[in-house]
C-alpha cells in the first residue's frame, strides 16, 4: 500500500484486465513457491513506526510534508493524513541483537523526525491513539496529498460512516471518509517465513497476538474519552466501513480472519484473488508475469497492490527482492510509548511465534475463541481473561497477565533457538516481565493519568515529556487519581 498510483479514473476494461492478471498470478504461484532459492535467506525482522505530529500540548500539526522534505530520510513516508508519519525500519537478520537494532533506529528516526519538525512546532508523539484529537482533524481536509488514499475513499464508497466504541466512556462519530484511520498509529512488525513453514507461522502469529497486545495496550483514549485499553483496534476496523450491514462479516477486508489456515499460501492468496473484488485495478506496464528485475521472480505488480488492500491483523507480503521471499506482517500491535516498549514487544510476539511455529501444528483452540480472545485483549488490556489450550482438556479461561508470565520462558525459547543472544532476551523481555508485574502498560498508564489530571492536553504534554526520555512506560510515574464523583457518561458527536 505504499505504492503511489498515477491514475484516479477506472474504467470496466481496466478492472477485468486487473481480475484477469490476477487469476493468471495464481496460475504461477505453486511453481513460484518451489522454485529453487526463493524464500529460503535468512530469517530477518523488521518494522513500520508510525505516529503523529504534535505541539508541545499533543495538538496536531498538519504537516507531515514539510517535515518529512525537512529530515530529507528516504525511510520516512507519509500516512494517511497530514499529521501522520510513518518510518521504515532497515530489516535485520533474526540472531544475535535484533530488537537492540531495532530500538536504536526507532530512536534515531524519532530524533531525525523531532529536530526536523522544530521549525514547525511538531514533534512525534508515539501512541496506538492521539487523544487530543477531535472530530474536526479527521475530516478529507486534512488527508495527505496522495492519490491512492483520495482512490480508497472512492473505493470504499464516501457515505457516512458511524463510527462507535463503547468502554468505560462512550465515543462515535460521523464520518464521511476513511481519514478517521488517521487516529490510529501502529507499530507492525514484518517477518519473513519460507514457505513451506508459513502455515504454522500465520497459525502461530493468530493464537499468540492477543495475550500480547493484552500487556502492550497503548490507545485507551478516543476523542477525549476512556474507552478500550486498546480503542485503536475497532476504530481502525470501522474506519474502512467494515462494520456496516451492508458487508457479511466473510466479505470485510479487515479483521481478525475467518479460520485457522490450513492450505498454506496458495490458500490466502486464492481466497484473497477470488473473494474479493479489486478496489484500485491499476495495470501495470508490460507482461503480468515480468520479473522484478533480470533473473529475478516475477514482479507480481497486481498481486501485490491487490493484497495491499486487504487489512488483515496478520497479513501475508509476497516481495520479490533479492530471490523473493514472503513475509508475516504482525499489524496488531500499537506505537509507543517508547522504543524501549516496542522493541520489548516485538521480542515477545517473536519468540512466541517461533516457538509455537516449531512446536505445534496450530489450531487446538477453536477458531472463534482464538478471535474472541483478539477482541478481550483490545478491550480489557492486562484485566484480560483469554481462552487458552490445556492439553487434551477444554481450553481454560486464564487471566492475561498469569498466562504472560507462564509464556516468557516459550518466548525466551523461540528466541534462543534463532540465535538471539542471551543477553538480548534477558533484556528485553526483561521489560514485558517488568511492565506485567507493575501492572502498567501504555494503555493503564494514560487511562489513570487521564483521571488524575482531567485533561487530554495535561496528560498528552506528560506523556510526550516521558516518552522523550525512553524509559519504558512501566518506569513512568503516574498521578495519583483525585477522589471525585463519577463522571458523567458523555458522547462526542
Amino acid at each position: 500500500m505504499g505504492r503511489e498510483l498515477p491514475q484516479r479514473d477506472f474504467t470496466d476494461e481496466d478492472t477485468a484486465r486487473f481480475a484477469a492478471r490476477l487469476r493468471a498470478s495464481l496460475g504461477l504461484l505453486d511453481e513460484l513457491l518451489s522454485s529453487p532459492g526463493f524464500g529460503g535467506g535468512e530469517r530477518t525482522i523488521g518494522a513500520e513506526m508510525e505516529m503523529f505530529l504534535v505541539t508541545p500540548d499533543g495538538v496536531p500539526v498538519p504537516r507531515n510534508e514539510e517535515v518529512r522534505a525537512l529530515a530529507a530520510d528516504s525511510r520516512l513516508v507519509l500516512e494517511v493524513n497530514r499529521y501522520n508519519l510513518e518510518a521504515n525500519l532497515t530489516p535485520v537478520p533474526l540472531r544475535s541483537r535484533p530488537f537492540t537494532a531495532l530500538h536504536d533506529e526507532a530512536a534515531a528516526l524519532l530524533d531525525i523526525v523531532r529536530k526536523a519538525g522544530a521549525r514547525y512546532g511538531a514533534e512525534p508523539y508515539c501512541a496506538g491513539l492521539l487523544p487530543t484529537l477531535r472530530p474536526g482533524d479527521l475530516t478529507r481536509r486534512n488527508v495527505s496529498s496522495r492519490k491512492r488514499y483520495a482512490l480508497l475513499d472512492d473505493a470504499l464508497g464516501r457515505a457516512g460512516r458511524g463510527l462507535r466504541v463503547t468502554g468505560e466512556q462512550r465515543c462515535r462519530m460521523r464520518s464521511d471518509t476513511i481519514c478517521s484511520q488517521g487516529a490510529a498509529s501502529s507499530w507492525q512488525v514484518h517477518l519473513t517465513v519460507r514457505p513451506e513453514e508459513f502455515t504454522r507461522f500465520h497459525n502461530a502469529a493468530q493464537l499468540m497476538t492477543a495475550p500480547v497486545l493484552a500487556v502492550a495496550a497503548n490507545s485507551p483514549l478516543l476523542l477525549g474519552r476512556r474507552v478500550w485499553d486498546e480503542t485503536r483496534i475497532p476504530w481502525y476496523e470501522q474506519a474502512f466501513g467494515q462494520h456496516r450491514r451492508r458487508f457479511a462479516p466473510a466479505d470485510r477486508r479487515s479483521g481478525f480472519g475467518h479460520n485457522w489456515l490450513r492450505g498454506g499460501v496458495r490458500e490466502l492468496i486464492e481466497e484473497s484473488v477470488t473473494r474479493y473484488a479489486p478496489l484500485m485495478p491499476f495495470n501495470s506496464d508490460g507482461p503480468w508475469d515480468r520479473p522484478a528485475r533480470p533473473g529475478g521472480p516475477p514482479a507480481l505488480e497486481e498481486l501485490r497492490l491487490h493484497l495491499g488492500t486487504l487489512w488483515w491483523w496478520n497479513r501475508l507480503v509476497y516481495d520479490p527482492a533479492g530471490a523473493g521471499h514472503l513475509r508475516i506482517e504482525l499489524r496488531a500491535l500499537p506505537a509507543g510509548p517508547t522504543p524501549a516498549d516496542m522493541a520489548a514487544n516485538t521480542a515477545l510476539l517473536t519468540g512466541l511465534v517461533l516457538d509455537r511455529a516449531a512446536r505445534e501444528p496450530g489450531g487446538d483452540l477453536p477458531f472463534a475463541l482464538a478471535r474472541e480472545n483478539f477482541y478481550t485483549a483490545a478491550r480489557d488490556g492486562m484485566a484480560a481473561r483469554l481462552w487458552w489450550p490445556s492439553g487434551s482438556s477444554a481450553p481454560v479461561r486464564v487471566a492475561a497477565r498469569d498466562l504472560v508470565m507462564a509464556l516468557l520462558p516459550r518466548a525466551a525459547a523461540g528466541l534462543a533457538g534463532a540465535g538471539v543472544a542471551d543477553s538480548e532476551v534477558q533484556r528485553w523481555l526483561g521489560v514485558v516481565e517488568a511492565r506485567v508485574l507493575a501492572g502498567r502498560s501504555g494503555a493503564h498508564w494514560q487511562r489513570r493519568t487521564h483521571r488524575a489530571l482531567g485533561s487530554d492536553t495535561a496528560m498528552a504534554r506528560r506523556y510526550l515529556k516521558l516518552s522523550a526520555t525512553g524509559a519504558p512506560v512501566h518506569s513512568w510515574p503516574a498521578p495519583r487519581p483525585s477522589v471525585r464523583p463519577n463522571a458523567k457518561v458523555r458522547t462526542v458527536t
